[in-house]
């Protein structure tokens, strides 16, 4: 690594995360990139309003979308530390509807799909979320959807996968193992 980049990979394997974040193997070729990407989800994975039973629990309908086994497999992990039921985990792996723990962990969910899947949020359901976690929640939701997309894409394109050891637990897309 040059001195920049590992300036930029210490600074991150010492912040909130205790390391440094997957992608950074491939951010780390435009070291600005790296710096501020990572602080970027430093601030929107542990510095929002959002409780982490919702934040994990929008991360992880991202990384269904974008079939990102790794990303899965650390979230997965977060969100059962942070509450949330093993049956909804197992129901967002497979593309089904869970049931919600409340309103907010609903919006959220139903949030997040539209931004992913239409690209946009309906009038109703933008309300919806307002009243579930106000206009700031809104706002940290609609990054943490859009950072963890760039996550996704990242381990994706650039083939950042699981350990030969561990098995994918998302059906399609990457095969999940890093190469």
């Amino acid at each position: 690594m040059t001195p920049q980049q590992r300036s930029v990979y210490d600074e991150a394997a010492g912040g909130i995360r205790g390391h440094a974040p997957a992608p950074m193997i491939a951010w780390l070729q435009n070291a600005e990139l790296a710096h501020r990407a990572q602080k970027l989800g430093e601030l929107v994975r542990y510095q929002t309003s959002l409780p982490p039973y919702l934040s994990e629990f929008a991360i992880l309908v991202v990384a269904r979308h974008w079939t990102a086994h790794f990303e899965w497999q650390a979230h997965k992990k977060e969100a059962l530390k942070a509450g949330i039921n093993p049956a909804a985990i197992e129901m967002i792996a497979s593309r089904r509807r869970p049931d919600f723990a409340d309103d907010a962990q609903q919006a959220v969910f139903d949030i997040s799909n539209s931004l992913l899947e239409t690209k946009s949020i309906a009038d109703d359901l933008y309300q919806t979320g307002i009243r579930a976690l106000g206009e700031k929640g809104m706002v940290e939701l609609v990054a943490i959807l859009g950072y963890y997309s760039l996550v996704a894409m990242t381990l994706n394109a650039f083939e950042i996968g699981l350990p030969e050891s561990l098995q994918p637990e998302l059906l399609g897309g990457p095969s999940g193992n890093a190469k």
